[in-house]
This record gives structure tokens, C-alpha cells and sequence, in this order.
């Protein structure tokens, strides 16, 4: 199992998939590819026949229908069936991202393109280099996973939704009539870090650096700050507002995981105690 820290700042606990499980993927893939290219080939030679074309010719064709399918098979399917492969889906494994996240054809043409280039033809060949990488990984990945951020776990379990983070009451009407389109990710990630950590911080800082990423915050936003109310709320409200319009589609929940949001923190011996104000 490893933990996964999603971009709303939720921490999940997924199987990583090995080598055994992988390779026994891969030999499944590797089977349906080399089938896909002998029809390739086979159909493309039937065409070209009545064109008699000469030995370099038909050379050519089968390197172009050989690298279109290494390639092309594993690219087109983990983008469309976000993450996975028929053998993957057979195994029971999908190809997320660092966070947890799905891939998309960015990702996957890294992994085909490293796949062919380095992982598995490098060295000879037979996927030395494919098992050296993930046997040296915590993670288990292999050079494509590492250069395209990707991890390859089990799914045959429904991972649940997190639950949504908990924003204060008095803070929730306000935050949902904002647009919160001008919150980007270059934004958020500062805020869900300081919500984060926020109990490890000194008072000074927890006090400064709230107050400095509410007024970013608000500026970016074109909105006034509401009075009254300490930087941690402030925050918190905005980043439960903005998990509750990603997280769009409810489904049942079984475990309880990290939630995310200004009531989540208890900073000790500071006193965040939530009381609305006279």
C-alpha cells in the first residue's frame, strides 16, 4: 500500500502493483499485439501485392506496422481507457498519476515512447531495465513511470470519494456564490499546503502567511475579505467550496480518509476555537 495525496489535498491508500502481476499484464498485451500486427501486416501485404512492390518496401512496412502497434497499442488504450491495457484490465491494475489522479495521452505517450526506447529494448532487450528501475522503486515504477509521473496500482477494489472537507457554517453561503475560476492550481497548492501544515506552525507564521494568502486569494478573486474572521477559516472555506464543485459525482463511502479543510486542524496550544463573532 502507499498513499496517495490528491490534488484537493486528500490522502488515499492504494496497492501498488509488482513486477509478477505486471510482467503477467504485459505478456497478455504483448500476446494481442503481436495478433493485431500479423492481421496488420498480413491485411497491408494483400494491398500492397498488386503493386509488386520490392523487398525494401515491404522492410519498411513491417518496421512502420511493428513500432505504430509496440507504440501505438499502449498509448491508445491507456487514454482511453484511463490507465488501462487488456491485460492491465484483465490483471486487475490501472496507471494513475503521482497524485492519484487519472492520466491522460500526455502520460501515456511518455510511458509507450520510454517503454520502447529504454525499459524494455535497451540492454538487449526482455525488460532489464523495466525490472532493475522498479525493483530499486518504493513505488515500484520503471523509467517511463518516473519521467511521466506515474504510478501503476490495483483497482480491482472501489477506491470510494473522499469525503468533502468541512468548511465553517458561517463561511459556506459566502464562499458558494464566489467564482471561483480565478482559484488555479498555482494558487490553491500554496493554500491547501498552509492548511496542511498549519499545525506545525508557529502562531506568527500561522498568523502571517494566512493573512498574506487571503488577500492574494481575495485580490485574484475580486472579492473583499470577510471581516472578522481568522485567516485559517477564511481559507479552509474557499478550498471546501472548491473540492465540493471537483468532487461532482457522490458515491458510497467506506473508509474515513484525510479530510481536508479548516476544522480538520487542531494547532495545540493555539486556540482556533470557532465562535462567530458578536
Amino acid at each position: 500500500m502507499a498513499v496517495f495525496t490528491t490534488g484537493e489535498a486528500v490522502a488515499l491508500d492504494l496497492p501498488i502493483a509488482r513486477i509478477p502481476t505486471r510482467a503477467a499484464a504485459m505478456l497478455i498485451d504483448l500476446l494481442l499485439q503481436a495478433v493485431l500486427g500479423a492481421l496488420l501486416v498480413l491485411l497491408i501485404f494483400v494491398v500492397l501485392s498488386n503493386f509488386e512492390p520490392d523487398t525494401a518496401w515491404l522492410q519498411t512496412v513491417a518496421l512502420v506496422v511493428f513500432v505504430a502497434i509496440l507504440v501505438g497499442y499502449p498509448v491508445t488504450c491507456e487514454t482511453l481507457l484511463r490507465g488501462r491495457t487488456i491485460g492491465k484490465i484483465v490483471l486487475g491494475l490501472r496507471v494513475v498519476r503521482g497524485d492519484g489522479g487519472p492520466i491522460d495521452f500526455r502520460h501515456a505517450l511518455t510511458r509507450g515512447l520510454t517503454w520502447v526506447i529504454v525499459d524494455f529494448w535497451s540492454l538487449g532487450g526482455f525488460g532489464v531495465v523495466a525490472v532493475l528501475t522498479s525493483l530499486c522503486s518504493p513505488r515500484g515504477r520503471r523509467v517511463g513511470d518516473v519521467l511521466a509521473g506515474t504510478v501503476v496500482v490495483h483497482d480491482r477494489a472501489r477506491i470510494p470519494l473522499p469525503a468533502l472537507a468541512v468548511a465553517p457554517p458561517w463561511l459556506q453561503g459566502w464562499a458558494q456564490h464566489l467564482d471561483l475560476s480565478g482559484l488555479t492550481e498555482d494558487l490553491a497548492l500554496p493554500i491547501r499546503q498552509y492548511l496542511t501544515r498549519y499545525p506545525t506552525l508557529t502562531p506568527e507564521v500561522q498568523h502571517t502567511l494566512g493573512v498574506t494568502l487571503v488577500n492574494a486569494v481575495c485580490t485574484r478573486l475580486r472579492v473583499p475579505a470577510p471581516s472578522a474572521y481568522p485567516p485559517l477559516q477564511i481559507l479552509g472555506a474557499l478550498i471546501s467550496e472548491r473540492q465540493r464543485r471537483t468532487l461532482t459525482r457522490p458515491q458510497p463511502r467506506t473508509t474515513t480518509p484525510l479530510l481536508v479543510g479548516a476544522s480538520s486542524f487542531t494547532p495545540g496550544p493555539v486556540d482556533t476555537t470557532w465562535h462567530r463573532p458578536a
